[in-house]
């Protein structure tokens, strides 16, 4: 039975449904199912040009096109990929003004993907109800081929952004265990700059750091001191997040001038220690949310192990300083007397308490070939090691002076003088000296600017406090004054520093003079020399209770028998 010419038609139809469907099916190009669908249309309708635009940001945009000039291409307007009346009427009106003849959507369960545009047939006629029908069959097969197409892009993008970070990530790792490794300001720069150049291809960059309160630039390819003078007069602090396009040129604007496009704060313990200063890079590409993301874990490695090398060094120099000061403490040890002579006329104890800094307390006590005894105190200024050497000068010019059995006054002369020549500017001693005559049992004292002793009679005090300038300020040119004192039994003489009366408790209180000298007048008559210097001391205990103190506790007590 013969086919009728609608039979036949209807066969050629699905016959090329079929064939279109086989096609774009057996690929998930995009483009080759954008083709495939301009190039049926064309063969099927036998149109003369036409177009496919796809959905692009939110956008149609033409994508495959043939026979489309370039003035029509242009006029192309920016229209929104939305199903709306306002979408609708721009792209009729574009048909028109550009003498085309049929506009269809593409859609899917997505929404709009796109649209094809026709123009006219070749044998001027229209299209027919069928030929429309067909095309709209057509574009619906289209539809899912697009669909699947975007989903596997989409899934390839994902792959691509998912590799990315892996290397990132591995990048990361190995460039954490590099950092770690590296403790020098110069190498630990060079790494983070090679890490931005190799990944980012920047043009131009300026690392930036704070030590010690001191921003200074590391690394840098633009000029150094335009970016100090500027980030001099901002608060680093307040660079919190990384800024980059109209808010660096709005907030940064000097910085913008200079062709910096990024900045990325770098942190430690939640506080920006520097910055890194970015230009464009070298392929013009923007920076990502990805890159500035990477970027900031870069700078943060770097951060860290520059503020790991602020600490090494930090944590050498407080080795050093302990070492100084054991070294301090085993000289001031060895130069006090290790037994305190035993005399008939007089009872004498001393002491030191040696504070955590290592004062520069010295106390000596002397016995001549005459049989008379010299006792010394002495306050010698700064701490560590160069205080000590100090003292051992001093302990050195003493046991000299003493054996020369010459006046106290011209002694004290002399030992100021030796000390002036071999104390650098800054240091001095302050010096209190005195010379015990057993027989006659008397006192000779001169005071270099030391706190005055006490001498206890008849529960009065006398401030032992003639003499003159301390010790290393300048040659003697004044002679030192000297004071003789007849010595009664059962008079007290007490030697001190200023760690006893300036010995502090936690409410930052001395323990004063006055409460020395009150504590002075209430001893009793038959008190030995060792139980009034271990009150003294146990009363200082009391009132400091514990409290850490910065300064050496040294005394001297006599008791006249």
């Amino acid at each position: 039975m013969p086919h009728s010419s609608e039979d036949i038609r209807i066969k050629r139809n699905l016959t090329a449904l079929v064939e279109f469907s086989r096609a774009v099916n057996s690929s998930l190009s995009m483009d080759f199912t954008l083709n495939n669908l301009l190039l049926s249309c064309f063969g099927k309708f036998l149109t003369t040009k036409g177009f496919v635009a796809i959905n692009s940001n939110g956008f149609l945009t033409p994508v495959v096109l043939k026979g489309i000039n370039k003035e029509e291409l242009e006029a192309f307007p920016k229209i929104p990929a939305e199903n709306t009346d306002d979408s609708k009427a721009m792209m009729r009106s574009f048909v028109k003004e550009n003498n085309l003849k049929l506009c269809e959507p593409i859609v899917s369960s997505r929404g709009l993907l796109g649209c094809i545009v026709l123009g006219e047939k070749i044998n001027k006629s229209d299209y027919t109800e069928d030929e429309v029908d067909f095309l709209r069959t057509i574009l619906g097969i289209a539809a899912t081929s697009i669909e699947n197409s975007l989903f596997v892009d989409e899934l390839r993008g994902l792959n691509r952004d998912l590799d990315k970070r892996l290397n990132r990530l591995s990048s990361l790792f190995e460039l954490s265990k590099e950092f770690g490794a590296l403790i020098e300001e110069e190498r630990i720069s060079r790494l983070l700059v090679y890490s931005l150049l190799g990944n980012f291809l920047v043009s131009s960059y300026a690392i930036c750091y704070l030590e010690d309160k001191k921003l200074k630039v590391i690394e840098s390819t633009v000029p150094k001191q335009p970016v100090l003078d500027y980030l001099g007069t901002i608060n680093l602090q307040s660079v919190t997040n990384p800024v980059s396009g109209e808010n660096l040129t709005a907030s940064f604007e000097p910085l913008s001038r200079l062709k910096i496009n990024l900045i990325i704060p770098m942190k430690y313990q939640n506080e920006t220690r520097g910055l890194i200063l970015l230009g464009k890079r070298m392929n013009l590409a923007e920076y990502s949310d990805a890159d500035i993301e990477f970027i900031t874990s870069v700078g943060n490695l770097a951060i860290m192990s520059l503020e790991n090398r602020r600490l090494f060094k930090e944590a050498l120099e407080k080795q050093r300083l302990e070492e100084e000061l054991e070294i301090a403490k085993d000289i001031q040890r060895n130069l006090l007397p290790k037994n305190l002579p035993q005399f008939e006329e007089y009872d004498i104890a001393a002491m030191t308490v040696p504070s955590k800094q290592v004062g520069g307390d010295y106390y000596d006590i002397i016995s001549t070939a005459g049989e008379d005894v010299y006792l010394a105190i002495a306050d010698v200024s700064g701490k560590g090691v160069p205080a000590s050497l100090l003292m051992a000068n001093l302990q050195a010019f003493l046991k000299s002076i003493t054996i020369q059995n010459l006046g106290l006054s011209d002694a004290t002369g002399l030992l100021n003088n030796l000390v002036t020549e071999n104390t650098s500017e800054g240091r001095f001693i302050t010096f209190f000296w005195c010379k015990l005559l057993r027989n006659e049992k008397k006192l000779i004292y001169v005071n270099a600017g030391h706190n005055p002793p006490l001498l206890i009679r008849n529960n009065k005090l006398q401030y032992l406090d003639k003499g003159g300038m301390i010790f290393g300020v300048m040659k003697t040119f004044v002679p030192y004054a000297e004071e003789i004192i007849e010595l009664q039994s059962g008079d007290l003489l007490v030697l001190f520093t200023d760690g006893v009366t300036e010995a502090k408790n936690r409410f930052d209180r001395e323990f004063t003079d006055e409460k020395l000298e009150t504590l002075m007048l209430g001893v009793k008559g038959e008190m030995k020399a060792g139980e009034i210097m271990n009150m003294i001391k146990s009363e200082i205990d009391t009132y400091v209770e514990g409290f850490p103190q910065s300064d050496d506790i040294t005394m001297i007590v006599v008791k006249v028998k």
